[in-house]
């Protein structure tokens, strides 16, 4: 139906993005760069009210003003990607120094190491792989997955590049490339290697664990944690499964998909903008975040300064996003959200189809929150149901309470509750650690051994 003849009917006009030759990407840009002298300003106003030599820093009128200039600066910035800066960790009591860096590179991913600077008779910690959701958000996300499990693994962790950033020559990258990359790094990291994907990447995860099994490769991880992953949507559907199954997968492709603008990297790249995703995740529980901010702006003015600082470490990161590429974001949709492609058999890795019923080597747990409302309760568990050869003594599942979607990877309940359940089990699974622990304990069950009894010394006679 035309937009004319919808007005003339006295309904609604239907918009549609892609009828708008709008550069939208262009114009998001150019909004920042006007507002980039009113920031400047904002920040040099705050700087002079809040020096203590200025008597009016005092004043109601001064506080108030300069935590108005402070709100505004940060509510129009773009946010550049964080670090890690994971410095140190505790090992045994011990404090022992971390050092971060680059040990496998390709044009879409970093693989990252926090290699620990441990004694030289040291025990072998289980390798750990933690594959980074590629959802808008950077891998620095799960910087506190990465500090608790640091203290008891070898840990690694996918540095998804920024889509605007890598030029066009690269070519694409679809969800096969990303099933292939993290394939690709279990080859670089060597047998016995453990995986944890947290959130998006549960399915490609899955999917590359069950190739490698089907292909017995020995390079197969010896297990996989799913945590919060969409494996079956369809069970306990979300307010994100539901958008997706109402508009389709030909919708996202005309309304999202943008081309980088210049003077970036990537420019004429076809995207899934960072900065659509973030307002979808904010409009999600957009009244907590203006209850978040209007919080903020009360701290500054009375002087609270630690709840202050908690509110700029958790927004600078959670504003912090970087593009998809469009065509693995449109491929994820329709096959995650809109076709099931999975768990109804219908994946397919370059040609071939995806089976998970031949994971038998490596083994599974799945991780979940009562509260997700990303990833209903049950969409991970599906996971065991599509691998009915994997032996009882592979497998584990945890639900914990209280939790939502970012609590299962983070958060007091996440270092209390999930992670040590999660060590206990790698440890369990692992093929090096894991056989070593059980014949330890096999020996120490053993009963002793029996002696002999003491032959009695001959009396001696007596003279």
């Amino acid at each position: 139906m035309t937009m004319q003849s919808n007005w003339f009917e006295g309904k609604m006009p239907e918009f549609d993005l892609s009828a708008m030759p709008l550069p939208f990407y262009q114009l998001y840009e150019w909004n920042h760069a006007i507002l980039s002298p009113w920031r400047a300003a904002a920040d040099a106003t705050r700087i002079y009210l809040q020096n203590p030599v200025n008597p009016i820093s005092q004043t109601p009128w001064g506080k108030s003003l300069a935590a108005a200039c402070e709100l505004f600066e940060r509510t129009t910035r773009q946010y550049g990607k964080p670090e890690f800066d994971l410095e140190d960790t505790t090992v045994d009591g011990e404090v022992v120094s971390v050092h971060e860096k680059v040990v496998w590179q390709r044009p879409f991913c970093n693989l990252l190491h926090f290699e620990r600077m441990l004694p030289a008779d040291h025990k072998k910690d289980p390798k750990l792989l933690i594959v980074a959701p590629m959802s808008g958000h950077y891998a620095t996300l799960l910087r506190g997955t990465v500090e608790t499990m640091l203290p008891n693994h070898d840990v690694y962790i996918t540095d998804w590049i920024d889509a605007r950033l890598v030029p066009v020559t690269e070519g694409e990258f679809g969800l096969c490339d990303y099933i292939e990359y993290i394939m690709d790094i279990l080859h670089h990291l060597g047998p016995n290697t453990h995986i944890m994907a947290v959130c998006q990447p549960s399915v490609p995860v899955m999917a590359a664990a069950a190739v490698m099994n089907e292909n017995n490769d020995p390079m197969a991880p010896a297990s996989m944690t799913l945590m919060g992953g969409p494996i079956d949507t369809r069970i306990s559907p979300t307010a994100v499964n539901d958008f997706a199954k109402s508009k389709g997968d030909g919708w996202f492709e005309r309304n999202v998909i943008m081309h980088v603008p210049f003077p970036h990297a990537g420019f004429s790249r076809k995207v899934y903008p960072g900065f659509l995703q973030l307002g979808g995740f904010m409009g999600m529980n957009l009244d907590r975040h203006v209850s978040a901010h209007q919080e903020f702006y009360n701290h500054l003015i009375i002087g609270d300064g630690d709840s202050a600082e908690k509110h700029r470490d958790f927004y600078d990161e959670y504003l912090a996003v970087m593009d998809l590429t469009a065509e693995f974001y449109l491929q994820t949709v329709k096959a995650v959200f809109l076709d099931h492609s999975l768990p109804n058999g219908t994946l397919e890795y370059r040609g071939k189809a995806v089976d998970c019923s031949k994971i038998i080597q490596t083994a599974l747990m799945s991780v979940e929150g009562e509260k997700d409302d990303i990833s209903g309760v049950g969409q991970t568990k599906a996971a065991h149901d599509l691998c009915p050869n994997l032996s009882d003594d592979k497998r584990d599942h945890y639900e914990q309470a209280g939790v939502g979607h970012y609590g299962v990877f983070n958060g007091s309940r996440f270092r209390s509750e999930i992670a040590p359940r999660i060590s206990a089990f790698i440890r369990k699974q692992d093929h090096e650690l894991g056989a070593t622990e059980a014949k330890t304990k096999s020996a120490a069950s053993k009963p002793a051994a029996k002696r002999a009894p003491r032959r009695k010394a001959p009396a001696k006679k007596q003279a």
